[in-house]
């Protein structure tokens, strides 16, 4: 079984996965956990934006399988990115 991951190494992760794109991040306040991801490019345009929920970003399968949705929407849309493998 994985070790679940901490709300930063969840963050570092998805920031590399999304690379050469700007991954950025916050937590709403309304305090449910979950963490809400933009992903913006050099014009700072907001070109994707996922809601990931503290189960999500804390198990390091279903981060992985978050971000590779997001890369493969990305890549639908014609955005490049760079290749990107789960840490271990």
């Amino acid at each position: 079984m994985s070790t679940p991951l901490r709300i930063n190494e969840a963050l570092l992760i998805a920031g590399h996965a999304l690379e050469p794109f700007q991954c950025v991040a916050w937590a709403p306040q309304d305090g449910n956990g979950e963490l809400s991801l933009t992903v913006i490019d050099r014009a700072s345009t907001r070109i994707c934006r996922k809601q990931i929920p503290s189960s999500a970003y804390s198990d390091p399968t279903q981060l992985e399988s978050l971000l590779e949705q997001v890369r493969a929407e990305l890549s639908l849309e014609g955005y490049k990115l760079q290749s990107w493998t789960m840490p271990e």
